[in-house]
């Protein structure tokens, strides 16, 4: 197959839809030779969080020297953003031909009667033998969804487990409570095992210190800044356990997972890592996040932020108070149907002035019309339907002034599309982008 061919194989399975457990996905590694016996990984669980917690600690164990495997989900702008070494993404080349590989292992496994591996799965046993092929020191693992049957969860002894805030999200598949939802991400805690844990609320802490205990794994509750120090649209500073520290993530919340990374790498240097202070301090700065409260454009200000959830606009709505207080946005919004759309609108609704809403690329999705609908119930501001995320963005440009913020948000199924279109256009933040965004397992 050629990279086309592998994405055509790899949509056509995500037609038939996915499901949860690992039987299908050790019988897929075993058929490959279980290349992901072969290495170290820090696995990291949690509602929100993960993927920004996932780059800090990247950029950090690269900083240190290491050759560093990243596994994330979903994409904003390209497919191969998902499987990256070193913070290079996977060649079309390296991804067709391990494509096909496991395309081949797939078929032994239907012909031999043991199941069909899943969408998911077979990007992820893509990623294993990629980071195995590369000789990768050490790899850092997004859960897709949930953890305890996430196809990621196939791996043995990590290094460090790590769970960041859990909050209520895909409740028709992991439970209606949170202490439900807790009892999932906690199934990524492995026997004996060190277990760095963002700190929650009381009935979910109590969950995952219950499987601690039951696995004799050692949990280590991550302390927190208690605020920036400094922050603006460059970057935020931070004081974290006597330590001075700088992102280029923006984003109030952002502290928090700079700080998760940072104890995880001191669990690292205790497990043999040579990572020395200037390796922290160099990877948080320059650690790279797409999606998330993320400047693309200046004059006007345009932000993408991918908060999906209750718990995601809440953190959105508490940074925009943070950089732009005081004024009012032009928002674009899509949101998926599954999600609790209307307490995201709550939220986020009081800060707008102007609202676009639009149909995100998804058979989940709510469409512009009816996503329209629902924020007229909730407020009398200029609001209007526009489908096309493209053509709402193009919208907002034109009835933005020059100190005005356009902020687009809701979902990163779309977000992407708007990153392209502002990036392409402006040479001060001009990016690749070649690619569409597709099927994801968590988002």
């Amino acid at each position: 197959m050629n990279y086309e061919d592998a994405r055509k194989y790899i949509d056509s399975i995500a037609r038939f839809g996915s499901k949860l457990g690992l039987e299908n996905i050790r019988n897929l590694m075993g058929y490959l030779g279980d290349p992901q016996k072969k290495l170290k990984f820090v696995h990291v669980a949690g509602t929100n969080g993960k993927g920004s917690t996932v780059a800090f600690l990247c950029s950090i164990l690269k900083s240190a020297g290491f050759r560093t495997g990243m596994y994330t989900s979903p994409f904003v702008e390209r497919f191969s953003e998902r499987i990256r070494v070193n913070g290079e993404e996977i060649g079309e080349e390296d991804f067709a031909r391990l494509a096909t590989q496991v395309k081949e292992a797939a078929g032994r496994m239907k012909e031999e009667g043991k199941g069909e591996p899943t969408e998911f799965e077979i990007i992820t046993a893509i990623a294993f033998l990629y980071f195995y092929e590369k000789r990768c020191d050490i790899c850092v693992l997004e859960v897709g969804l949930g953890g305890r049957l996430d196809a990621t969860n196939v791996i043995n002894d990590p290094l460090v487990c790590m769970i960041t805030p859990i909050s209520c999200d895909h409740t028709d598949i992991l439970g209606n409570t949170p202490e439900k939802i807790a009892y999932e991400k906690a199934g990524i805690i492995k026997e004996g095992s060190t277990v760095l844990i963002h700190p929650q609320e009381t009935g979910v802490m109590a969950v995952i210190e219950r499987v601690c205990l039951e696995k004799k794994a050692k949990p280590v509750i991550c302390s927190l800044p208690e605020g920036p120090t400094k922050a603006g649209i460059d970057g935020v500073d931070f004081y974290y356990e006597g330590n001075e520290y700088h992102t280029g993530l923006l984003g109030d919340y952002q502290i928090n997972n700079a700080a998760m990374s940072v104890s995880a790498a001191r669990i690292l240097q205790k497990k043999g890592f040579d990572i020395k202070e200037e390796d922290i301090k160099n990877g948080l700065s320059s650690a790279e996040w797409k999606g998330r409260f993320e400047l693309i454009r200046k004059e006007p200000y345009v932000l993408i932020d991918g908060s999906h959830n209750v718990s995601g606009m809440e953190r959105l709505a508490s940074s925009l108070g943070l950089y732009f207080k005081d004024t009012r946005i032009i928002l674009i919004i899509g949101i998926l149907k599954d999600k609790d759309y209307g307490k995201m609108l709550d939220i986020i609704l009081p800060l707008a002035k102007t609202v676009y809403t639009v149909t995100v690329p998804s058979d989940r999705t709510l469409t512009a019309d009816e996503l329209l609908a629902e924020v007229l119930k909730r407020t009398d501001v200029c609001a209007q339907a526009v489908p096309d995320p493209v053509s709402a963005y193009e919208m907002a440009v034109k009835k933005a002034g020059s100190t005005d913020i356009i902020c687009a948000c809701g979902s990163l199924y779309y977000i992407g599309l708007i990153r392209k279109a502002v990036l392409h256009d402006d040479d001060e933040f001009r990016h690749a982008a070649s690619d569409v965004n597709g099927h994801v397992e968590d988002f």
